[in-house]
C-alpha cells in the first residue's frame, strides 16, 4: 500500500463515526424497514440499522459527506423524524414518547366513545330515520380526525413507493367508508337494480378504535421493555456540588469538567468517576460489584459515577466525566445491545419489508375471487372479505417478536451485572457446550501476593540482589511482577539502574547490571538458558507448586539465586460456577501460562479435569480453534491482554469487569462483578430469551397464516362463516400486545 493510500484510509477512518439517534413516528415493523432503507440510501452512509422496539437507529457515516441534519431531512421525507439537535436526546425522546402516549390514549378514548353509537345504530337500529347519516358523520370524525395519522402516514409512504401497516388500515377503513358513503348518498343506484344498499360505518369506526386501543396498549407495554436503561440513567444525579475557588456551587451534571473538585455528602449519588482527595466514607458500589457491603473510601481511592455515598462526607477530583465514566460506558453498552439485531431478525426484516404489498395483493385477489364466485351477494362479500384481510394482517407482531425479547433479555442481564454487547451473542450463548476459563484474574482473585522469598545463600549481599530483582520486576507488565515489587517496596528496597532490560513473552524478564546478566521468570526461562538450580531450592519449589503457589525464579547466568512463592487466592464463587456449568452438561477447560504443578493444584481444587499449563497467548486461541473444529460452540472467559486473541476467536467471549480494557473491548459480554457464577446465569438468560423469541415468532406467523385465509373467507364454503372486520381489528390489535406481554415475562426470570 502506498503512503498516499494509507493517509487516505486514515482520513476515511477519522471521518467515519457511528452514532445512535432516537426515532419518532414509527408505528410498525414496516416503518422500521422504511427508515432503515432511507438511511442506507443516504449519501455518505456505510451501514445503518433500526430497532422498532426501542425506537432507535444507529448509523455509520462519513462526516465529510453527510451530517445528522441531512439524515434527519431524509427520514422526515417519509413521515418520521430523527432527534439530532437535543442536549439530551434520550430525555427528549422520552418526553416525545410520553406526549405520543397521551395523544394515543386521547384518540383511543374518543374513537371508542364516537364508535359506540355507530355500532348501536348499525347493529340494532339500521332502519331508524337518518341513522346512516348520523353514522356517516360520526365515522368521518373517527376516521379523519382521531384516526387521521393512519391516512397521513399512508400518504407519505405512498409518495416514496412504500407501504406499511398504516397503509393497510387506511385502505381498509377508507374503502369501507367510501362505499358506505356512496350508498348513503345514492341508495337509488342499488334500489334500481333490486339490491338493498348496505353501509359499514360501524366496521370502519370500530377498526380505528380497536387498532388505536392496540397501539395504546402496545406503547404502554413497550415503555416497560426499556426500564433497565431508565434505572441505569437514574443512578446519575442531575446536579452536582463543586468547589469553585473557595466557594461551593451547584451546577448541572453536563457542566462538570475534568480535574474539578466535587463535594459528596451522606446519601448522595456520585456524579462522575474520580479519586478521593480529602475526607472518608463508606460507598455502596453494589451496582458495579454486586456486593451489598459498602466499601470504605479514603484519600487516593477510586470512586465511580452512580455509586451511593453512605454516612461520611468527602471531596474527590473528577477524572472521567460525561460519556467517559464507567456508568456511561455501561449505559451505552446496554443501549447498543438493545438496539442490535439477532441473526433471526434479518429474516424477519425481509419478510416485514414485503409483507404489506403481499397482503394488499391477497386483498385484491380475494375481492376478485368473490366477485367471480360470490353469487347474489358477490359485491358485499368481496368488499367485506378484502377489507377484513387488510385489517387482520399484522406486521407489528412480526416486527416486535425479536427486538422486544432482546431488549428485556439485555435489560435483565444488566440488572444482574451481566453486560451483553450485542443480540447475536445473546442468541448464540444458549448453544455453548464448552467453556474455557483463564486462571489468573478469572478463576483466581487476580491479586497475587508474595508468600515467601527463599534465597540460595542468605549470607551474600541480598540487599543488592533484591534491588536488582526490584529493578527488573518494576519494568515488567505481568501481574505477578506487581506482587514482587509491592513486597520489596514494603521492605524498603530501592531500584538499581540497569544497563539493559528485555521482556521475554510468556517466560519473564532479563537485564544486566554492572556487566552481569540477571533473569526473573518461570522454569522455562531457567531451562532455556541452561541455568542450574540447587537441589534444595528445587524441592522447595515443587512443594510450593503442589500447594497452588506460582514460583518465580531469580538467577544470574550460572545459577538460581532465589525462588519467590506467589499465591493468588481462588475466588469463592469459582467452584460453584464450575459445578453449575458441569451440571448443564458443559465441558469446562482451564488455560494458564502458569506452570503445570500450580495449574494441576488449582484444577484439582475446582474439579476441572481438562487443563493446559504454560500456554502462550497464541496457543490459547489455537486450543480454542481445535475445540471449534470438533464441532463445539465455545465460550472463552478471560480478563487480560493475553486473553484478547482467544476472546476474539471464541463463539461467545466473556470478559471480567475488573480486567483489562482491551479484553472488555473484544468481549461480547462483560461480567461487572467478576463473579464466575454469572456465566451459568448468562447462559440461562440466553436460553430463555431464545425460547421467548421462538414463541413470539411462532405465534406471529401462526396468527397471520391462520388469520388471513379465514379473513378471506376460506371457511365460508364449509360452514358459511365470514369474519367480521370489527373482530379482525380487535384480533390484530391484541396480537402485538400478546407478543410484547410474552417478552415481558422474562422480567420475572430468576437467574
Amino acid at each position: 500500500m502506498s503512503v498516499n493510500q494509507e493517509l487516505s484510509n486514515r482520513r476515511k477512518t477519522q471521518n467515519h463515526i457511528k452514532k445512535t439517534f432516537p426515532v419518532t413516528g414509527m408505528s410498525c415493523a414496516g416503518c422500521a424497514v422504511s427508515v432503515e432503507s432511507m438511511l442506507k440510501s443516504a449519501a455518505g452512509v456505510s451501514a445503518a440499522g433500526v430497532n422498532f422496539a426501542n425506537n432507535t437507529a444507529w448509523v455509520e457515516y462519513d462526516q465529510a459527506l453527510t451530517s445528522p441534519e441531512e439524515l434527519q431531512k431524509a427520514i422526515r421525507s417519509v413521515g418520521y423524524d430523527l432527534i439530532v439537535d437535543a442536549e439530551d436526546p434520550l430525555a427528549k425522546q422520552e418526553d416525545l414518547q410520553l406526549k405520543h402516549y397521551r395523544e394515543v390514549k386521547y384518540r383511543t378514548i374518543w374513537a371508542a366513545i364516537l364508535s359506540l353509537p355507530v355500532v348501536i345504530i348499525g347493529m340494532f337500529f339500521m332502519d331508524m330515520p337518518y341513522g346512516a347519516w348520523i353514522s356517516m358523520a360520526l365515522t368521518a370524525v373517527v376516521l379523519f380526525w382521531f384516526g387521521r395519522n393512519f391516512f397521513l402516514n399512508a400518504w407519505k409512504q405512498a409518495r416514496h413507493g412504500k407501504a406499511n401497516m398504516d397503509t393497510l388500515v387506511a385502505l381498509s377503513t377508507g374503502i369501507a367508508f367510501l362505499f358506505s358513503t356512496f350508498n348513503t348518498l345514492n341508495p337509488e343506484f342499488w334500489h334500481s337494480r333490486g339490491i338493498h344498499p348496505h353501509v359499514y360505518f360501524e366496521a370502519a369506526a370500530v377498526i380505528i378504535a380497536f387498532i388505536s386501543l392496540g397501539k395504546f396498549l402496545e406503547e404502554k407495554a413497550k415503555s416497560n421493555t426499556s426500564s433497565a436503561i431508565r434505572k441505569l440513567m437514574g443512578l446519575q444525579p442531575k446536579t452536582v456540588k463543586v468547589m469553585i475557588g473557595d466557594s461551593e456551587q451547584e451546577i448541572s451534571i453536563a457542566s462538570v469538567v475534568k480535574d474539578q473538585v466535587i463535594i459528596v455528602r451522606p446519601g448522595e449519588k456520585l456524579p462522575v468517576d474520580g479519586a478521593v482527595i480529602s475526607g472518608s466514607s463508606f460507598v455502596d458500589e453494589s451496582m458495579i460489584t454486586g456486593e451489598p457491603v459498602p466499601v470504605q473510601k479514603s484519600k487516593g481511592d477510586k470512586v465511580f459515577a452512580g455509586t451511593i455515598n453512605q454516612k461520611g462526607s468527602f471531596q474527590f477530583i473528577a477524572e472521567k466525566v460525561g460519556s467517559d465514566t464507567l456508568l456511561a460506558h455501561i449505559i451505552k453498552m446496554v443501549q447498543e445491545a438493545q438496539g442490535s439485531k439477532a441473526p433471526v431478525q434479518k429474516l424477519v426484516d425481509k419478510i416485514a419489508g414485503i409483507f404489506v404489498p403481499v397482503v394488499i395483493g391477497i386483498a385484491i385477489l380475494t375481492f376478485l375471487t368473490w366477485i367471480l364466485i360470490g353469487g347474489e351477494n358477490a359485491f358485499t362479500h368481496a368488499l367485506l372479505t378484502s377489507v377484513t384481510v387488510l385489517v387482520i394482517a399484522c406486521p407489528c407482531a412480526l416486527g416486535l417478536a425479536t427486538p422486544t425479547a432482546i431488549m428485556v433479555g439485555v435489560g435483565k442481564g444488566a440488572e444482574n451485572n451481566i453486560l451483553i454487547r450485542d443480540a447475536e451473542s445473546l442468541e448464540l450463548a444458549h448453544q455453548v457446550n464448552a467453556v474455557i476459563l483463564d486462571k489468573t484474574g478469572t478463576i483466581t482473585e487476580g491479586k497475587p501476593v508474595v508468600n515467601k522469598i527463599n534465597w540460595l545463600d542468605e549470607t551474600v549481599n541480598t540487599l543488592e540482589l533484591k534491588s536488582i530483582l526490584y529493578s527488573l520486576e518494576i519494568q515488567s507488565e505481568h501481574p505477578l511482577a506487581e506482587a514482587i515489587v509491592k513486597e520489596l517496596k514494603n521492605e524498603g528496597i530501592g531500584s538499581s539502574k540497569l544497563d539493559h532490560f528485555e521482556s521475554i513473552t510468556a517466560r519473564g524478564v532479563k537485564g544486566s547490571y554492572l556487566g552481569e546478566t540477571y533473569f526473573a521468570g518461570n522454569r522455562n526461562l531457567i531451562r532455556e538458558n541452561s541455568i542450574k538450580i540447587n537441589e534444595k531450592l528445587s524441592s522447595f519449589a515443587e512443594g510450593l507448586q503442589q500447594k497452588a503457589n506460582t514460583v518465580i525464579y531469580f538467577a544470574d547466568t550460572s545459577k538460581v539465586l532465589a525462588i519467590i512463592a506467589i499465591a493468588d487466592k481462588i475466588k469463592a464463587s469459582s467452584k460453584a460456577a464450575v459445578d453449575a456449568l458441569k451440571s448443564m452438561d458443559i465441558s469446562v477447560y482451564m488455560l494458564t501460562g502458569d506452570n503445570k504443578e500450580t495449574a494441576a493444584a488449582v484444577a484439582a481444587e475446582l474439579g476441572i479435569s481438562e487443563f493446559e499449563a504454560e500456554v502462550l497467548p497464541s496457543q490459547k486461541a489455537d486450543f480454542l480453534k481445535k475445540l471449534q473444529e470438533q464441532g463445539k460452540t465455545v465460550a472463552m472467559v478471560g480478563d487480560g491482554i493475553n486473553d484478547s486473541h482467544a476472546l476474539a476467536q471464541a463463539d461467545v467471549s466473556i470478559a471480567m469487569g475488573k480486567g483489562s480494557d482491551i479484553a472488555m473491548d473484544v468481549a461480547k459480554m462483560t461480567l461487572i462483578t467478576s463473579d464466575l457464577q454469572s456465566i451459568p446465569k448468562a447462559l440461562k438468560l440466553s436460553k430463555r430469551t431464545v425460547k421467548t423469541i421462538r414463541q413470539n415468532l411462532f405465534w406471529a406467523f401462526v396468527y397471520n397464516v391462520i388469520g388471513i385465509p379465514v379473513a378471506a373467507g376460506a371457511l365460508y364454503a364449509f360452514n358459511g362463516f365470514l369474519l367480521d372486520p370489527m373482530i379482525a381489528g380487535a384480533a390484530m390489535a391484541l396480537s402485538s400486545v400478546s407478543v410484547i406481554t410474552n417478552s415481558l415475562r422474562l422480567k420475572a426470570l430468576k437467574l
